[in-house]
Formats: structure tokens, sequence, C-alpha cells
């Protein structure tokens, strides 16, 4: 114990607290650099300085009081059981629910109270609505729940969202009457709590009629992708509730007009509880439109605006040597129950692979080895032939294997830590079988544009611009480097405000004509992200669909023309649609087993 880190000891002293809150010993608190969450009984709270600095030890707290909360208070049975199935009337379900047992719970309890606070602070600063600049732009969960939140415990409404809610406040004080009364004498029965909560949802219109947002709009958009209910078994704590947006601004997402600040998240039913982070330099996550194909039109041309600010760089060269073996521990630290596992599968690879490249035998040979399987045939006829084998070598293509990863801001969390510790296993089984292996990853410089954008403004806006954001190609590791120089370069991928936009058509070319310059007979490139491709400043001035557009020429192009062979995994969304050999996978747990099973795939069939 004596060892033992101010950041071990506050640790104990949280699991402990979360435990006692909660009832329940099993209760595992971790940290984590990317967004909050619970699963179950497992915790991951923000990761504070080394030295506890109070606001952010405040801000742990307060995310391990209210998973705990949530264990103790609330029913996930009858909460289910009378959810309404609309989008936007389920995120304001379940964030006014999290005000309820969050309510409850800091009741008797200053300290408890403090907490929660802190983690509201933290979620709003990196809410959509702390970005509003009009009605239709404020999530309606959000500002419903922070105005409940402040009827019922006296709690101001944090100062990053108080101009969004001040935006919606008149249309949604007219509606329900703006008394929140009635619910404080129901917080400690949840039912009641939950029948006051559904007519309040009629009294806005988000169910048993049209929806309508805070200008009165006609709530179209609400099936859209963007606009999924929220996921209330594993992420609903963190307080990403916050993306559900008004009516008014779905139906604009659907338009293609991604400007808006919305966060990616997915339905229950997709399987994928990943909401907006909490980090990156502005907060910001990228939407995810996915458009059905027949909204892009066939005469898109793709252009550049510049390719001035554009870079292609290696990991090492991003952070330094110190930086990268502590990302690359605690990369290591996240995933060692993983790792087993996906170390198995790929052990199977490489039975497979081996087994291809291995010597092979002719059988029924006039001479050669005697064939211990005819043994009892050269008994009884010694004169009799064929009974002999000869040992062949079998053809076995010289293969690199390229592993391109979306860097993007909505692969936070589980999903770009499995790809990275997935990516690392299979480029270690690959090098044993003598397959040399490359790993990439894209994403953009900047959120919503960056020195590419300043300089279209800066030319007078010119219609129709094309690409309009600095892109940011990384090199984890080359084909011809060993695995253990590069091993320490895949914890970049944990960084702190590394993941941003992703522009997918380019990304494939890059990786594509690196491939291409190889002197292997056999190229392959793995495709692993989780959706469209995503960037604000271009397709707030484009139209809808143009990356999606691009990436689709590029992929059919190498597809019919490249003698690259391409596979994509998606993960949480349909893939598919882009790709002809791709699967999709809803379980980021599933990415590990699935890389290596479709590459072992792609060995077979042509090895």
């Amino acid at each position: 114990m004596s060892e033992e880190t101010p950041l071990d000891r506050f640790k104990r002293a949280l699991t402990g607290g979360a435990r006692a809150i909660a009832r329940e010993p099993e209760v595992e608190v971790a940290w984590s650099a990317d967004r909050p969450g619970a699963a179950g009984k497992n915790f991951r709270v923000p990761l504070p300085g080394r030295q506890l600095p109070p606001e952010q030890a405040a801000e742990a707290r307060g995310f391990a009081d209210s998973f705990a909360l949530k264990i103790r208070l609330h029913d996930n049975a009858l909460h289910d059981k009378g959810a309404p199935s609309e989008p936007v009337a389920r995120a304001v379900y379940d964030a006014v629910e999290q005000v309820r047992y969050e309510a409850l719970g800091a009741q008797g309890f200053a300290g408890v109270g403090e907490n929660l606070a802190a983690a509201t602070e933290l979620r709003a600063a990196s809410d959509p609505i702390a970005r509003a600049t009009e009605a239709r732009d404020v999530p309606l969960s959000t500002a419903v729940s922070l105005m409940m939140r402040e009827a019922l415990t006296g709690k101001p409404i944090p100062e990053r969202a108080r101009k969004g809610v001040e935006l919606v406040r008149g249309f949604i004080d007219e509606r329900t009457g703006g008394d929140f009364a009635s619910l404080a004498d129901k917080l400690d029965d949840q039912k009641a709590f939950q029948d006051l909560s559904i007519e309040m949802l009629r009294q806005l219109d988000l169910i048993e009629g049209a929806e309508t947002s805070p200008e009165d709009a006609d709530g179209e958009g609400d099936d859209e992708d963007g606009e999924s209910p929220e996921d209330d078994t594993d992420e609903e704590d963190a307080g990403d509730q916050s993306p559900q947006q008004s009516p008014e601004a779905a139906a604009e997402q659907a338009e293609g007009d991604s400007d808006d600040d919305g966060e990616a998240e997915l339905s229950e039913e997709e399987g994928d509880s990943d909401d907006a982070g909490d980090d990156g330099e502005e907060g910001m996550m990228p939407v995810r439109p996915n458009r059905h194909w027949t909204d892009i039109p066939d005469d898109f041309d793709y252009k550049v605006y510049s390719k001035k600010f554009d870079e292609e760089i290696a990991a090492t060269e991003l952070c330094d040597a110190e930086e990268l073996d502590r990302l690359r521990a605690y990369l290591d630290s996240q995933l060692t129950g993983l790792q087993h596992v996906v170390t198995r599968l790929a052990n199977r690879l490489q039975r497979r692979l081996m087994a291809q490249q291995s010597r092979s035998w002719d059988f029924d040979q006039e001479e050669g080895m005697l064939d211990a399987a005819r043994l009892a045939r050269v008994v009884i006829s010694p004169g009799h032939s064929l009974s002999y084998k000869v040992e062949r070598e079998t053809e076995f293509k010289d293969t690199v294997v390229t592993l391109l990863i979306d860097n993007s801001g909505s692969m936070r969390g589980r999903p770009i830590s499995i790809a990275a510790i997935s990516a690392d296993i299979i480029a270690r089984t690959l090098e044993r079988c003598g397959v040399k292996t490359e790993i990439l990853g894209f994403t953009t410089r900047a959120w919503k544009g960056g020195h590419t954008r300043e300089k279209w403004l800066a030319d007078g806006k010119p219609q129709q611009p094309g690409r309009l954001n600095d892109l940011r190609h990384i090199v984890y590791k080359q084909a011809d480097e060993p695995w253990r120089r590069a091993r320490r370069n895949l914890g970049l991928m944990m960084r702190e405000g590394l993941l941003k936009e992703n522009i997918d058509g380019e990304a494939l070319m890059w990786a594509h004509q690196r491939l291409l310059a190889r002197p292997e007979d056999r190229r392959i490139l793995m495709v692993i992200s989780d959706g469209a491709p995503v960037d604000d400043s271009t397709l707030s001035v484009n139209r809808a669909g143009y990356l999606e557009a691009h990436l689709r020429k590029v992929i059919d192009w190498i597809e019919k023309a490249s003698p690259v062979q391409l596979v994509a995994i998606g993960i949480g969304h349909d893939v598919t649609r882009y790709y002809k050999r791709a699967v999709t996978i809803m379980d980021v747990e599933q990415l590990g087993g699935t890389m290596i099973g479709q590459m072992a795939d792609l060995f077979e069939v042509e090895g």
C-alpha cells in the first residue's frame, strides 16, 4: 500500500463510495480518458489529473454517484415498459428519469448533490445546447431535463447551457404550464413520476400527435438516424441524452445539412450505446447521416478547395515518445480481458495461414516416400503400385495487408480502443506468417474546417467549393516496419482531441495508392469505420451526399478495376451498402474476431 499514488487512493475511495450508494458490493470503477459510461456494475468515469484538481475530482465523483444511484433507484424493466417509441419523446423521457433518480439521491446529501452538479456542468459543456444559436438547434431532451432539474433541486442551469435553455424556455413553459412541482411529489415513486412524464410529453406534442419544435415546425424527420432513441442500458448515465435534437433540426439533418452541432446516437435496436463524447478540442461530434443511395446525384464531381493544409504524418510526430508510452500503457490496461480473446482468435488465423504456406503431399504415386496409410495394402500386395507419396511446396502469394482505421470523433471510447488493439494483434500475427501489414488512420486536423475554410472565407466564399477541411492521414505502422517498433504508436488513438471528422473517399484513395506502390503479388485493404463520411464544413456548403457520392465512386473503381482486394467492417452502421465485401457488427466487442475472420476468409479464397 505504501506505493499507492494519490490517484490510486482516490479510485479506491471512489469505488467504495459507489458501492455504498448503490448498495451493491460488486460495483467496479475504472478510469476513462473518453466518454464516461456504465455497463451493469462496471463504471467508467473521467480520469482526473495526477494532482487531483478539485473540479476534476468532483466530476469523477459525480458520474460515479449518478451510475450508483441508477442501480439503487431505477427500475429498467418499468422504465422500458412505459417508454414511448418516438425518438425525440424517448430522449426526453430518458432524460427526465435521470433527473428523478439524481434528485432523489441528492436529497439530504449535500456532497452527492455537489458532485452531480459538477458532472452536469461537464455534460452541458459538450452538449449541442452549449453551441445553439437558434431554438431549432436546442435538443429538447437537454432543455427539459435542465429546467426540471432547476425546479426540483434548485440548482441553476449550467452557464454553458443557459443561453440554449432560454431559447426554448418560453415554448416549454407555454406547453407544460411551466410547473414541475407535481413531479417533485413523485420522486420516490417511479411509476407515478413516469405517468406524469408521459403527460408532459403529450403537452409538448411529442406523442399522440405531430411532433412540434420550439418554432412550431411540422416535426418531420423524427425517424432519422440522428434522432434514434437513447441507449438506456449502458450510457444513459453519462448524461448524453442531449444528442436528441428538436424535430425541425432533425428534418434539416435529413435533407443533408450537417451544419448543425447534433451528436450521433444509435437506438438500442442498433446495439450501440456510444453517445457523443465530452472530449475533443471543442467537445463536438460529427453526425452520422446514413442516407439512402438514391439521394445521391450521379452527375456529381468531387473537388478539393485546397490541399495546402493537408498532412500525412507519422504517429511519432504527433506526440513525444514518453506520451506514446503512457497512451499505449493506458490502452493495454483498458483491454486486458479482450486481448486474451482476440489473441486466441489470432492464433487460429496463424494456424490457418501457416497451413496454407506449409508443404502438402501428392498421394498414390509410383515412387517417393511410403504412405503409412497404405501399409495394409503393401503387406497384402507388396507389388501393388501407387503406395507412395511425394512432398511438394504449396504456392503462397507474397502478400501485404493495410488496415485503414476511421479516426473520427464518433469512434471515441470502446470502438477506437478495440480497433487499435485488434489491429495490433493482427499485425503481430501476420508478421509471424511472413505477411507484411500497414496500419493507417484518417481524420481531419480541425472541427468544422480549419485553415482551408478560413482561406475559403477570405476568398469571398465561392459557391460549391468542394472539400473544405484539412485532412490528417496518420501512419501508425509502415508495411516494412517491424511490429515491435510500431507497437506503441497505436496508443496515439487514445490521445485527447485526436479524433475529429472523417472524409472516407480521399482516405481510401490514399491507402489504395500506398498499396499499389508495394511490390507484393497480393494486396488487401481492410477498412474499419462506423458510418458515412462526415465533415460539417464541407457538407454545409455543398450538395447533400457530396462526400458519400465520392466514397461510392472510389469504392466502385477499386472493386471493379484495381488489383487490390477491398473489405470493410462497419461498427454499428451498415457499410454493406457501400462495399461489396463487407460485414456490419452491432457490438464493438465483436470487432477483433470479425477482423480476424474476414482476414482468414480472404486468404482462404485465393491463398
